[in-house]
């Protein structure tokens, strides 16, 4: 199992097959390069996590084997950043992890640690904006952290508390840009948009951690089966969705996507794919520098698991970072 330190030294590649960038190797080095031949990217397979390819690519079966020889995963996306395929390095057979996960008795304990969790990266990232007219909000947080930690509510009471903290933290945390509301995959206006891209770049990361455990991903406590959703990755992704949020936040006050380009079609936002290259790059990077807290919460988590430990001893996804 891939330990903390060597997966300190594993990088993430991002390809963008529409400015014709090719994948090859030679040596057990993976190579990007551009269509006029020249390396642009070298890297050691035995250093690598994962490939995020944007855009129409032939994948070889020499790619695809070696994918599996040394654990990385490959995530397909649409010059639009959607996900349509994914080839993921799984640890096979962990049937104990699996057994515990279906068998747990904690699941509302556990969506409720989330949840918590969550707010609380909300609020402190909220302090972090140092705005004296955020204080009554951040209050508000905090009140409601107090509530999940000493009430027993059920799973509806717990989502339906989550639910009104966001809108508390949305309304604060985009106060400035005439912000409507948070409507996921909805894509209303530009910020929707943005934040559906940001979490799927995060989603896709946080899965392939998972998947180095073997957990059953489509097995959640917070987020209830249903058809191929996969779950659990949408119960991690909750306590680390700030660092999306916050990001944006300061990519616009920076005007770094002033010049982007936006079209409406049928109501919906889409951002054009040589913008949407630089922001995805942008944000993977905002990703990789907490990656060590969301490979740390995410071993905790595992240990958590398989020691049957009390939910007392439930791992908390920490976002505090000297680089940023």
């Amino acid at each position: 199992m891939l330990t903390k330190p060597d997966f300190i030294e594993k990088k993430v590649i991002l390809i963008f097959a529409q400015n014709k960038e090719k994948i090859s190797f030679k040596n057990d080095n993976i190579l990007i390069t551009t269509p006029d031949g020249k390396i642009k990217f070298q890297l050691s397979c035995y250093n690598l996590f994962a490939l995020f390819i944007v855009g129409d690519i032939t994948l070889t079966s020499g790619i695809i084997s070696r994918s599996k020889k040394f654990g990385f995963s490959i995530v397909l996306f649409t010059p639009g950043f959607k996900v349509y395929s994914t080839i993921n390095f799984v640890l096979e057979g962990n049937f104990l992890l699996h057994e515990k996960q279906y068998t747990t008795t904690q699941s509302t304990e556990i969506a409720k640690q989330l949840i918590i969790n969550k707010i609380t990266n909300q609020k402190d990232f909220l302090k972090k904006l140092r705005n004296k007219e955020f204080k009554d909000s951040i209050k508000k947080l905090d009140e409601t952290i107090k509530k999940l930690n000493h009430y027993n509510f059920d799973y509806y009471e717990i989502m339906g508390l989550e639910g009104t903290s966001a809108k508390i933290y949305f309304n604060r945390m985009f106060k400035e840009f005439n912000w409507q509301g948070r409507q996921p995959r909805v894509k209303r206006d530009k910020i929707n948009l943005l934040l559906d891209i940001g979490y799927t770049v995060l989603f896709n990361y946080i899965e392939a951690i998972l998947n180095i455990y073997g957990f059953d991903i489509y097995k959640g406590n917070l987020h209830k089966e249903f058809y191929k959703r996969k779950s659990l990755v949408c119960d991690i992704i909750e306590p680390f969705r700030p660092i999306v949020d916050y990001k944006i936040r300061k990519m616009i006050n920076l005007q770094q996507i002033k010049d982007y380009k936006f079209t409406l079609y049928k109501g919906q936002y889409q951002l054009d794919w040589h913008c949407s290259n630089n922001f995805v790059t942008l944000i993977l990077e905002e990703i990789l520098q907490y990656k060590t807290n969301i490979f740390d919460f995410i071993q905790q988590y595992y240990r958590w698991f398989m020691k049957n430990e009390n939910i007392i001893k439930f791992p908390k996804a920490t976002l505090t970072n000297d680089t940023n």
